[in-house]
């Protein structure tokens, strides 16, 4: 667009579609949460704690060096869990109809920075199944771990709880909404600026001069036409007190 668009002409386009951006936003913000509350699958996620310790050295004391090689092999644990070594015997447990990969996207490893502490969570569409998975998956790699790295140091310290009522972590209709509003908005600034320059008529004598590039020499009255002329003096004297009922009166001007 080669014209420049002044600010003066930003809002004076705002406020003359501001009904149709308020009505695209609330559609998408009315759009969204019937979709998140009503159409999307909620999705919980449960969650299970492990701790991974060095068993104390000959001295009988932990050392740095013991804590380091911990964080050091929880890199290694993470891949552990996800691999079909142990997801395998998890799906034979609970017999879960899924592939090893489908059962693997389910499962987040993580642990925070110098921290010991690794955290299992499990995301599913049903929150008991969540909890079952985390547990099991808990359970499957303490028992192999000694098998796999001739180590015996991890502990669960916290399993996965099912509760009263589970807040599903997908979708989230707040956050949804609240993305919507800003979608809308967006749209309907948009489309308001786009039916703006898609509109060639020309509305008042400032457009003419923007479009003409001529200098203004006079504005012409809109013609009235002679019934017109009668109703708007009718108007006018009714205003004044001087007809009133159909029955000519004096104006309370003239009386005083």
């Amino acid at each position: 667009m080669e014209e420049a668009i002044s600010l003066r002409e930003f809002f004076k386009t705002i406020r003359k579609r501001l009904s149709l951006i308020i009505l695209l936003t609330f559609l998408a913000i009315i759009i969204t949460g019937i979709i998140s509350y009503f159409v999307l699958t909620p999705v919980y996620q449960m969650s299970t704690e492990i701790l991974v310790n060095q068993s104390p050295a000959e001295t009988g004391q932990l050392t740095d060096l013991n804590i380091q090689t911990d964080l050091q092999l929880i890199k290694t644990y993470s891949g552990i869990i996800k691999s079909p070594i142990i997801l395998d015997q998890v799906m034979n447990e609970m017999n879960l109809a899924m592939t090893t990969d489908e059962l693997a996207e389910k499962i987040t490893v993580s642990n925070a920075d110098q921290s010991q502490i690794m955290n299992i969570s499990v995301q599913d569409e049903d929150s008991k199944v969540a909890m079952e998975i985390a547990n099991t998956t808990a359970n499957v790699f303490k028992n192999n771990i000694m098998d796999l790295m001739n180590v015996d140091n991890v502990t669960i310290l916290s399993p996965a709880v099912l509760k009263g009522n589970p807040v599903a972590v997908f979708p989230n209709p707040v956050l949804n909404m609240a993305i919507a509003t800003v979608v809308g908005l967006m749209l309907g600034v948009v489309i308001a600026f786009l039916l703006e320059y898609l509109d060639t008529t020309m509305k008042d004598q400032e457009d003419i001069k923007d479009i003409l590039k001529i200098p203004l020499l006079g504005v012409i009255s809109p013609i009235v036409e002679k019934a017109e002329i009668v109703e708007i003096e009718k108007m006018t004297f009714k205003r004044k007190g001087v007809i009133v009922d159909g029955q000519e009166k004096a104006s309370p001007a003239d009386s005083t």
